[in-house]
């Protein structure tokens, strides 16, 4: 491998003015990226990730300027080019693929024309030659189908398709650096494995320079070279993947790894989560900027910003850095709260953990009956004469009882989120009955139907767009107890004031709106609506999927603190199983809008039955470096069969490895306290599995 630095850049600054002043979005950050090889950069949301790849990109927000530093990509400086030069280099040099591709695409223009569109404005191709080559691209990064999906549209397409025409574009006029901005968070494991390995072939194949971007900790664990921390506009340490995640230095990057829930349930403690948020960019410290959240902070941290320390390929900027035998941050909080992390009598490796005061109790709050919800569907021509019906949910029977905690987990479009919203009363039922607390939901009328919602309330994946922008906090808090009239104006008042203090915010954010927050804050905030009316059931979907682990563990705990204070019980439904386990007492898996196991979350997890739990569980990013499957892995290719003419018997037997003649009829989740819908459970292994779609 060459290693001399296909792209350096070194001392740069990059300043974005705002109304209210100058935020510093980035402080001298040094970074070098060779060819053929994958540098990481992690930390919190807001910590400059993101700036950097836009500063390089040339492709800051308004007021933004690269203030000083330099960016050399292939010995040129990008900061002393003019804006046409740098134009030309966006696609042909340096290529990005952002966080959210339906967003970042355009919802008017075909596929195929998206695709071509750099080769046209910077290859001068013909029309007819461009779409030969985006044919050939999309087929490159396994797009199935690609001579039809040309002629799509974005919203046609799933995900994880969307997420290949984003790299097909990046990829079409064969870049020197490939940007990768978040490229997964909204993937379910199963696709995110097929993206992220995706790019470890197209880098090895093109001898690209890959610059990965991701709050996933295991993501950056398997995929990358070098890893980069960022912090408040500055790298913090900088060291090779392997060395940061055993010897991590920085007490910043010690601090992240504690707040993984792979730590927590290996320990059998409580979430470590960071105290405290990171400084404002307009007005930063003078000294280490970490300080005022670090445990082992002395008064040298806050006099002078520690200088860089380490040898060679590992390097950090750190006054008292991690040294061998020192307690995790997770034991030195809990010492100096005066508190053990949890209770002793639970503290058991690997199992849900479990805090507080939680009453045991065998009363059933929900039990879903055989319910099932389906929709018409429109064909696909030009008179969409051709209808047929989607399956979303068939026939799933979900029992939940007071206090208790139900993870439903699967792939993207397997019936999750459907299930979520007819379980809070969004949606009617087309078969079934949902029963909670003894009604059921779909035979309620009127004003009962209205106060259903007293008792089951949801929180939603993006709490920003389940907000009305034009709405203070206040308005939006109350609005559950305006519609439901519960309580006159002071007691409306009293009560918003109780829920804020619970959540862990204060009175002034009462009179804000839904943008001054960041991502952290604003699921607080949803949270806090979805308690406002007492309910005894919420429906948590996706709650911190799009949250940095330090954040995702304050929610994580401040769920399970009002779990045991209130006696609350959760339907949470994620596609990250190290979550899950974390959270639920069981596990129900599904899959094309069927239940396929389902059990105690620990079963489940380290003991999966269906071939597709295990597909799952093999699929998810490991926070370690040495990490590799066994050879009885599943690796799953392709996607879920169309839920409009789902398969015959088994819904997963197209994608089986075990599948045979009986699979065609349609397995019964068995009796036993951890069930299985399979006709050949999983026993043992003793050979890799791969099967396409």
């Amino acid at each position: 491998m060459d290693y001399s630095p296909l792209l350096d850049i070194q001392d740069l600054h990059t300043d974005i003015e705002i109304r209210s002043g100058v935020v510093h979005a980035l402080s001298g950050v040094d970074l070098h990226v060779n060819p053929g090889e994958t540098l990481g950069i992690v930390g919190e949301s807001g910590s400059g990730k993101t700036m950097t790849a836009l500063s390089l990109m040339g492709l800051l927000p308004q007021g933004g300027r690269v203030s000083s530093g330099s960016i050399y990509l292939d010995g040129q400086d990008l900061t002393k080019m003019p804006l046409h030069a740098k134009r030309k280099l966006r696609g042909t040099k340096v290529g990005m693929i952002f966080q959210d591709p339906l967003t970042s695409l355009n919802p008017t223009m075909k596929i195929g024309l998206q695709v071509c569109e750099p080769l046209r404005v910077h290859k001068k191709m013909s029309k007819k030659d461009a779409l030969e080559r985006a044919v050939e691209i999309l087929k490159r990064v396994g797009m199935p189908r690609p001579e039809i999906v040309i002629n799509n549209y974005p919203h046609q397409l799933s995900g994880g398709m969307r997420q290949r025409v984003m790299i097909a574009m990046a990829l079409v006029c064969e870049p020197r650096i490939l940007i990768a901005d978040e490229p997964t968070t909204a993937l379910d494991v199963t696709t995110q494995m097929q993206i992220l390995d995706l790019i470890d072939e197209l880098r090895d194949e093109y001898q690209m320079g890959v610059i990965l971007i991701t709050h996933d900790l295991g993501v950056v664990a398997g995929h990358t070279d070098r890893v980069a921390v960022m912090y408040a506009g500055r790298i913090v340490e900088t060291a090779p993947t392997k060395t940061l995640f055993t010897e991590p230095k920085h007490r910043y990057t010690s601090s992240l790894m504690a707040a993984l829930p792979e730590r927590a349930l290996a320990a059998g403690t409580k979430l470590f989560s960071i105290p405290g948020a990171p400084p404002s960019l307009t007005n930063l410290p003078v000294g280490c900027r970490f300080a005022s959240r670090c445990l082992w902070a002395g008064a040298e941290c806050v006099e002078r910003y520690p200088d860089l320390s380490g040898e060679g390929f590992h390097t950090y900027s750190c006054f008292h850095p991690v040294q061998e035998g020192d307690e995790s941050p997770a034991e030195l909080q809990a010492k100096l709260e005066g508190s053990a992390p949890i209770d002793e009598a639970v503290a058991e490796p690997g199992a849900r953990v479990v805090y507080g005061e939680v009453e045991d109790t065998d009363e059933v709050l929900l039990d879903v009956k055989e319910a099932s919800r389906e929709y018409a569907s429109s064909g696909s021509g030009f008179l969409k004469r051709d209808k047929g019906v989607v399956s979303a949910v068939d026939r799933v029977s979900i029992t939940l009882k007071k206090g208790e905690t139900y993870g439903l987990v699967g792939e993207s479009g397997c019936g999750k989120s459907t299930m979520g919203r007819l379980i809070a009363g969004l949606e009617p039922p087309s078969g079934g009955a949902i029963e909670l607390g003894g009604r059921d939901l779909a035979t309620l009328k009127g004003r009962d139907a209205v106060r259903i919602h007293r008792d089951v309330q949801m929180m939603f994946q993006d709490s920003y767009a389940a907000m009305d922008p034009r709405m203070r906090i206040d308005q939006i808090l109350a609005e559950p107890m305006s519609i439901q009239k519960t309580g006159n104006k002071r007691q409306m008042a009293e009560r918003i004031m109780e829920i804020i203090e619970q959540v862990g915010l204060t009175e002034e954010i009462l009179d804000r709106y839904p943008h001054e927050f960041s991502g952290g804050q604003l699921q607080r905030i949803g949270f806090a609506r979805s308690l406002t009316l007492a309910p005894d059931l919420i429906v948590a979907d996706e709650p911190v999927s799009a949250l940095d682990v330090s954040v995702q563990a304050q929610v994580l705990n401040l769920m399970k603190d009002l779990q045991a204070e209130l006696g609350l019980s959760y339907l949470f439904i994620s596609h990250d199983l190290a979550v899950v386990q974390y959270m639920a007492d069981r596990i129900g898996v599904m899959y094309l809008g069927r239940i396929v196991e389902e059990g105690p979350a620990k079963e489940v997890v380290e003991n999966p039955k269906h071939p597709y739990t295990k597909a799952l569980i093999d699929s998810i990013p490991v926070p370690d470096p040495e990490f590799s499957h066994d050879d009885q892995a599943i690796k799953l290719t392709g996607e879920p069969p169309s839920a409009v003419n789902p398969p015959k018997g088994c819904r997963f037997r197209p994608r089986c490895p075990f599948a045979g003649e009986e699979c065609k009829m349609q397995p019964l989740l068995t009796e036993e306290t951890h069930r299985v819908a399979c006709h050949h459970p999983l026993l043992q292994m003793s050979t890799t599995q791969e099967v396409d779609a």
